[in-house]
This record gives structure tokens, sequence and C-alpha cells, in this order.
């Protein structure tokens, strides 16, 4: 198995056992995320070399309207899918093995996790990965310190207020907050 093949069945939510083929490409592609997010990390960087170096990590051309305000964390990077006009403020970390999909004019706070990866409840199953992706469809607004949780889908203009814990979808056109969070209003 190749790195691309494991990354399209993450995708597709194929658990990678502990001590696999898989889970040892997993730890691969980590280190690999680790050193370009260092690169990224460390000192000032222009706003072109920022998205030149955030391309590099999602293995990616990201759209010149992309903005990321360093730092940025993950552990893969190669399953993160970006739209236009794509704003991550400050410190996200994104665990991106089972995919992350950001669709175009999507705002997202300082701190937020998207977290694709589950493990089995058995103590026999805890080293097992379990992905499943999280989607963030058009105009979304996540605010900070949100959690998003795998298998999650942010609606359409939906916005989740600060701190949020995102155990379930979000409808379309709605604001949700608290933890778990909840509907607040429609907009």
């Amino acid at each position: 198995m190749n790195s691309e093949e494991l990354l399209e069945r993450m995708r597709n939510g194929e658990t990678a056992k502990g001590g696999s083929e898989a889970h040892m490409i997993m730890h691969r592609l980590a280190q690999e995320a680790l050193q370009t997010a260092s690169e990224l990390n460390c000192g000032y960087h222009e706003p072109e070399e920022v998205r030149a170096i955030f391309s590099k990590l999602i293995g990616k051309t990201v759209d010149d309207s992309f903005t990321v305000f360093p730092p940025f964390y993950s552990e893969c990077g190669k399953n993160i899918f970006v739209g236009k006009n794509v704003f991550i403020n400050f410190g996200c970390h994104f665990q991106d093995q089972g995919g992350i999909y950001i669709g175009d004019n999507v705002l997202i706070g300082s701190h937020v996790v998207l977290a694709t990866i589950n493990h089995g409840l058995e103590p026999e199953e805890r080293s097992d990965n379990r992905p499943s992706p999280i989607h963030i469809e058009k105009g979304a607004w996540i605010g900070s310190n949100v959690t998003v949780l795998p298998g999650v889908t942010i609606g359409e203009y939906a916005a989740v207020g600060a701190g949020a814990v995102v155990t379930k979808d979000v409808p379309p056109r709605t604001v949700v907050g608290g933890v778990p969070a909840r509907i607040i209003k429609r907009i």
C-alpha cells in the first residue's frame, strides 16, 4: 500500500489497525507533516510564502485568496481540501487523516480543532484509528476554540459559537453553540 491508497482508504472510513502497515504509513505521513508545519510555524513569512508552505503541507495548491495565520498544526496534512476565500486564524489543529473538506468563503476562528479520528473503546482496540471525514460547507463560520468531532458536516452559512463542541451535523443557516453544540437559532 502507498500513501495515496491509505489516504483514500481513510477518507472512506476504513479503520487503520494499530501496528498495521496502514498505521506505519500514518506515522510516516505525520513526520512529514510535522516537518512542514515546523517550517510554516517558525519565523515570519509573507502571505505568498505561507500559501506555498501550506500547499506543500496539503499536497495541493491553495488559491491566492486563501489565508492562514500560523501557527497551524496537522499530523497528516494530505487529507485537507480547501476552497477559495478561506480564512484560518491562529493556532488551529486539523487532525485530517479521515479527510477535511472546507468549502468556499469559510471562516475558521483561532484554536479550532477538527478531529477526524477516533479510537476503539475496548482496551485492545485503543490503538486502532477509526476515521470519518469532516465537511465544512460554503460560507460557514466557526468561532474560536471550537472542537468538531469525526463525521460532522457543518452546513452552508451555519455559524458555530466560540467554545462549542460539535458532535453532530449542523444544518445550513443555523447558529449552534454549547457543549455539546445545539441549535440556538436559524438565520
